[in-house]
């Protein structure tokens, strides 16, 4: 059979539920839902099954290919398609898979095989392919990071490994902005709207996704703000699941509204350029009688007035970057320049610098940003001193 006929069969489905809610299941070609798939996803965290969905049916149109089922794919297979999809391995897998289309990076890889994992676990739980569960339930030893994650680190004796997962990598020298990017961005920018988007991207090393879900009750941009959380200007990011224009928080820390004051939530500082910004976009772009309470707003075509994508913020400073000739801008890239701009001023000091951007863990930042500045003079200094001839 050819593989190339039926691997589209299968399709992710979004569905929009009466409270706003939104999540994600998958159907084949009759528009029937897939009974394994489905009652995986609605075990799965909102904002996680979209992701897990998408990566789910990218399996199950490979189990088609290969010729194989839920019921009888085994350990080795489901390292075949880690194979095929992006990961380093040993031996020969057959044919190659997602032909045309990127291989996964490490850390979609390491999404993927969380996924499967998950997905073979709870279809054990129903009497599935318990074999296969069993090749999955491994266990590693702890590292000092596990033990400081856990309140009762010092009898922890095992942790939960995935044996799909990739090999760990360092994550260190992300990619950042270009030189002098912040400055021609908002010079050159169109409107107001855009020119708050780059100042509050970079200095509040906000996710796209942050940015995009804020409501106007969520800033309190005057000093000693009701919530009485931060006396300076600052602003809460609150996870939620119903805005219009599906953007979501990623850390989803508790929060209320009591008498039209927002508390909770991760509290991120505003800066005196972000609150200026802020006031100029709403004085002169924010539309009068919006009705949604959301901050930012598309301003032309057939979506004028409503809540702004996250798609058409990427798009804008995507076009923005061409056009200036700075290349591809994408959001995060201002989130890492932020958080390597806040670690080198506070000295290195990784806690300040988890607060600054909302990290969960100062580990985190550490791994990924904690590096030594090449032009800093003491660098230089220690490389004289073990480069110093011997006399």
């Amino acid at each position: 059979m050819d593989g190339r006929l039926v691997v589209g069969d299968l399709r992710v489905q979004e569905i929009v539920r009466g409270d706003g809610r939104v999540s994600y299941t998958v159907v084949d070609e009759s528009c029937k839902v897939v009974g394994a798939a489905d009652g995986f996803l609605r075990s799965c965290r909102a904002g996680t099954n979209r992701t897990y969905a998408y990566l789910l049916v990218d399996h199950l149109r490979w189990l088609r290919f290969a010729g194989l089922s839920v019921e009888s794919v085994v350990l080795r297979d489901l390292a075949h398609y880690m194979a095929a999809v992006g990961a380093e391995y040993s031996a020969p897998f057959g044919l190659p898979w997602r032909v045309g289309k990127r291989r996964y990076r490490h850390s979609a890889l390491k999404t993927a095989a969380a996924c499967l994992k998950g997905f073979y676990l709870h279809q054990a739980t129903s009497g599935v392919n318990g074999a296969l569960a069993e090749g999955l339930r491994v266990t590693r030893l702890p590292t000092r990071a596990d033990r400081g994650r856990s309140m009762l680190g010092h009898v922890m004796t095992e942790v939960a490994a995935n044996p799909l997962a990739p090999a760990g990598r360092v994550r260190r020298h992300p990619k950042m902005l270009p030189e002098g990017a912040r400055e021609h961005l908002v010079e050159r920018v169109a409107c107001a709207r855009d020119r708050m988007v780059v100042t509050w991207l970079a200095d509040g090393g906000f996710r796209i996704g942050e940015l995009c879900g804020l409501h106007l009750v969520d800033l309190h941009l005057r000093e000693g703000a009701a919530c009485g959380q931060c006396r300076s200007p600052h602003v809460h990011i609150c996870h939620r699941e119903g805005n219009a224009n599906r953007a979501r928080v990623k850390s989803k820390t508790e929060w209320q509204l009591q008498d039209g004051v927002v508390s909770g939530g991760a509290v991120r500082r505003a800066s005196p350029a972000m609150i200026h910004t802020y006031f100029d976009y709403i004085a002169t772009q924010y539309p009068r009688h919006a009705g949604h309470g959301m901050l930012l707003v598309s301003l032309h075509g057939p979506t004028r007035g409503q809540p702004w994508t996250t798609d058409g913020a990427r798009g804008m400073l995507r076009r923005a970057g061409h056009r200036l000739e700075l290349g591809r801008v994408a959001p995060h890239a201002f989130r890492h320049t932020f958080a390597t701009g806040v670690l080198d001023a506070a000295g290195g000091n990784a806690v300040i610098a988890r607060d600054a951007g909302g990290w969960a863990s100062a580990a985190t930042v550490e791994e990924v940003y904690g590096h030594a500045d090449v032009h800093d003079p003491l660098f230089a200094a220690a490389l004289d001193r073990v480069w110093e001839p011997q006399l």
